[in-house]
Formats: structure tokens, sequence, C-alpha cells
């Protein structure tokens, strides 16, 4: 009897569960709609939907009419059932966004905060809790939070590396997070994050894979889509491009960082007599200008640029390469058009070369998608 009930219990999870997906992807969705998505009787879609309804996760959001037949109640998912929180550290300006979504992925409210010479869980917890203030909702309905971080997340140690921003480095940390928040917790790197936001919006969503460059102004970052999976590597370390040797081994150390960074890229652009106060701002003027001193510049970057690149081609042959981060968005069709040329100049291997068409955060964008994710797993995990 016992067994009995808990196989019964079990089917009736699974058959909310089955619903409730296909609201959260197709919705909104009637009792007949859900009927032919899941395979249901309309019997047991009615008693599901009525379970779901009761559990705050469905609600009737209209009916039908002017069809055959008589009208139907339209259901969809409960926006306000489940929340989440997703967060950005730049270390560029030493800020830190914050932007609350809820299950139907609508972004509720997006704060930003100074967090130089705060301590790191002080910051994280007063980004939730003022973005939270914002939207309007109690921390404690916030499923998942998911932190961006600019350096590699060792998961398994639970351990921040790699990062430029005081204090985010020390052991402990991310268990401290979860601790103050007493929610779900996600660490993962920028330029992953900006990755999933091109593969969902950007010009990668239909790409077999794809390597993403981010050409930052204070850092650089690689990465990698397989498919639709991003390479993590061992330790959250793959993608670290910008600590990749370029130089000889008996010359002085050159890496990949200290011919591309903001830094550089602004010196090389004054020696082709480009001055500007960022890197960025001098590709972006250079790629406006067109002028022929401005194209050498250009040109002189795409050679630094494929250099680097060149490598990661070799071993993964992605068929995109997508430019983003400040300089790769300033840059535009000018600086991929240049990159492409060098590449072919210095790789036997034929790969697309494209800038970003992402306009906003894409970092922030791409920690609201998994934030989103998350959150709906764990309220289909739920039921």
């Amino acid at each position: 009897m016992t067994q009995q009930a808990g196989s019964s219990r079990m089917l009736r999870e699974l058959n909310e569960a089955a619903a409730l997906g296909h609201l959260l992807e197709s919705g909104p969705l009637t009792r007949g709609d859900l009927c032919g998505l899941t395979g249901l009787a309309r019997p047991t879609i009615s008693d599901v939907v009525r379970r779901l309804q009761d559990a705050g996760l469905a609600r009737i959001v209209g009916r039908t009419s002017g069809g055959r037949g008589p009208n139907a109640d339209i259901y969809a998912v409960n926006p306000n059932a489940a929340y989440g929180v997703a967060v950005s550290l730049r270390a560029q300006d030493s800020t830190m966004a914050a932007a609350v979504c809820d299950l139907d992925g609508e972004v509720r409210a997006q704060v930003e905060l100074p967090v130089e010479g705060v301590d790191p869980v002080d910051a994280v917890a007063a980004a939730v809790a003022a973005a939270a203030k914002q939207a309007r909702v109690a921390v404690r309905r916030v499923e998942h939070v998911r932190l961006a971080v600019p350096g590699s997340y060792h998961e398994n140690a639970e351990v921040i590396r790699y990062v430029d921003v005081p204090g985010w480095s020390r052991p402990g940390l991310v268990g401290e997070i979860r601790a103050r928040l007493r929610t779900d917790l996600a660490v993962d790197n920028d330029v992953n994050l900006a990755a999933v936001a091109e593969r969902a919006h950007g010009i990668a969503a239909d790409a077999d894979g794809f390597a993403l460059l981010w050409l930052g102004e204070e850092g650089l970052g690689l990465a990698i889509d397989l498919g639709g999976t991003l390479l993590r590597g061992a330790r959250g370390g793959a993608g670290e491009i910008g600590y990749m040797p370029v130089g000889l081994p008996s010359a002085e150390r050159i890496d990949f960082h200290d011919l591309v960074s903001g830094e550089a890229i602004r010196a090389l652009a004054a020696e082709h007599g480009i001055v500007a106060d960022t890197g960025h701002l001098a590709v972006a003027a250079a790629a406006e200008a067109g002028r022929s001193g401005c194209a050498a510049f250009i040109d002189a970057l795409a050679v630094r640029i494929a250099v680097g690149l060149a490598a990661v081609i070799a071993v993964l042959d992605p068929p995109l390469v997508v430019l983003a981060g400040e300089v790769g968005q300033a840059g535009g069709a000018v600086l991929h058009t240049a990159v492409g040329a060098a590449l072919r100049e210095i790789s036997v291997l034929e790969t697309t070369v494209a800038s970003t068409a992402l306009t906003d955060d894409p970092v922030l964008r791409g920690a609201i998608d998994t934030t989103l994710a998350a959150v709906r797993e764990a309220v289909l995990d739920r039921g």
C-alpha cells in the first residue's frame, strides 16, 4: 500500500513537471494544448493544472473565443512564483551590478553599487538586497543567485583565482557568501557568461560552436563554446588567454595581455598618431576615421590579436570567433575584417571572425539567462 502510494505520488509529480515545463517553454496554453503536448488525458491534465494553481505555480490569464466549441481557459506560469538574482562584479570601475528576474524571465529591477573597499560578502549581500528592494521582492523569495566574476572559479575548491579585485581570491569566500545569502549560489567567469548571452541573443545563436575573445580595457578572456557547452577546464582556468606567452623563451617574457591590453593598444595607437584616453576609444576613433594612418594602426592591432587567436584556432578549430569586450565592440566590422585578413596570413585553418552585436551588458545578460534556467529547474524539481 505504501509502495503504491509512493508510485502514485511520483507519477503526479512527473505529470506536473511535464505540464509546467511546457508552460514555461511554450505558454500560455489551454488544457487542450497541454493534452496534445504531454499526451495525458483531459481529466488528468485538469487535475494537474488544478494542483499547479493551488501551488501558486500557474494561473489563468485569459479565455479563448471565436473558435469552434466552448471557450477554454488559458494558463500560464505565475511569474511571481520564484525569482533569481544575477550579480556581476566589474573590475574596471570597481562596481557591482545586480538584476532581479521573475519566473517569466522579465527583469524586474537592476542596480549598480560601488564595491571598492567593501568586503566581498557584504558587497554581494548588499547588491542582492538593493535589487530585491527595488523589485519589491522579499530576499527570502530569491531562489538562486548567479555571480559573475572577472576571474576563474575552481568549483571543487570553491576558490576564485586570477581576480584583480582585493579580497575576492581569499579561501572560503564563496562559502561565506552562500551562508550570508542563505540561498542557492553559483559562480562563473564573466567571459563565459558573455558567451552564454552571445549564444542566446547574438550572432552565435546558430553556430555549431564558437570562441569568444573578450578584448576588455582592463583584461582579456576567452570563452569556448562546444555545441552549446562551455569548456571550463579541470580548475575553471580554460580561457585565461591573457597569460599565454607569445614571445620566445630566450627573450623577455611577453604574454598576450602585453600585446592587446587597453594600455598596450593605447600605446600602439600613439605610435600611429592617434591619441586617446583608453584603448577602446583609440580603436573607435580609428574605425570611424578610415584615414591611412588609422588603417595602419588597425592592421597592426589586428596582427597582434591574430597571434593569440592562431594558437586557439590551431588547437580547437572553431567555426566562428567573436570579438567582444570594449575593444571588440569599438572596432566593429573594421577590426574583425582586419583580424580575419591577418589570420589568413599566419594560419592554415579558415575561421570566420565577427564582432559581437550585443550592445548592452553581455556579462549581466548571460548571468540573467543562467539564473533563470536555474530558477526554473528548481521550480520543476519541486513541481
